[in-house]
């Protein structure tokens, strides 16, 4: 499907592979919205969201992670029980700053109007990126966490994972680099959680605890939200876009 006035390259940025979504407009400088998928997705499954996005005037960036897309497949289901998903979301945190120069040098962003947002994993990505990042200007998550260590303890049950020391290692890491321990770095800064209230992959309990404990740091209310939908499991709908789209008009342009 084509969307008129949206214009769609394949880029390569370093090793990263990505899709970048541009509206034909003649401005000297974009904003820019950088959006990660989830786990074993691709980046072209993302450009129908990311070119309603783009349509409304922002630069979209659409990333494939390591063993995703371009960059490989694995067997996903088993790779769970592993600690893989850490991983990709720690090697994305690792790649944003080669993003982050690249669209600002050569895709004309403005480095005063860039968001980031992303799908279950990535909304664990996309908030990652946030909270170390502070010149980010807006972050948004669908049916991901800030939570990652409440998230994490969730899946270990769901998914019985057995621990070893592989997989106590990833938690320390975790851990450092957990968003809900830097509270510091994210209050003020404008933040959209959305999420189903029965997903049942991305359990909406940690993000509930992450918003109530948050929001009371804001000075101004309307830079903080969060939007649950009843009945909905893992899945973006309508409502969804619409409220992220929105939200970045609000607080991006």
């Amino acid at each position: 499907m084509e969307f008129l006035n949206i214009n769609r390259e394949n880029i390569q940025i370093g090793d990263i592979p990505a899709i970048i979504l541009r509206p034909n407009l003649n401005q000297e400088k974009l904003p820019t919205i950088i959006f990660y998928h989830g786990w074993s997705s691709r980046k072209e499954s993302q450009v129908f969201r990311g070119s309603i996005i783009a349509s409304l005037g922002f630069q979209v960036i659409l990333p494939d992670a390591i063993h995703h897309g371009s960059r490989g497949e694995i067997d996903y289901l088993e790779s769970e029980k592993t600690g893989l998903f850490w991983e990709v979301v720690l090697s994305n945190l690792d790649e944003w700053k080669k993003i982050k120069e690249y669209i600002v040098e050569n895709l004309k962003s403005d480095p005063l109007r860039i968001g980031v947002a992303g799908h279950s994993m990535g909304g664990f990505t996309a908030s990652g990126i946030f909270a170390e990042n502070m010149d980010i200007k807006t972050c948004t998550t669908l049916n991901g966490s800030f939570n990652w260590i409440k998230s994490n303890e969730i899946f270990k049950k769901r998914l019985n994972i057995e621990m070893n020391e592989d997989y106590k290692e990833i938690e320390n890491r975790i851990s450092k680099k957990n968003p809900n321990s830097m509270i510091e770095n994210l209050a003020q800064r404008p933040i959209l959680i959305l999420h189903g209230e029965s997903d049942s992959i991305v359990s909406i309990a940690p993000q509930r605890e992450f918003y109530e404990d948050i929001k009371e740091k804001y000075e101004n209310a309307e830079d903080i939200k969060m939007i649950s939908y009843p009945n909905l499991d893992h899945f973006v709908t309508t409502n969804m876009l619409e409220d992220m789209c929105e939200w970045f008009s609000m607080k991006l342009k």
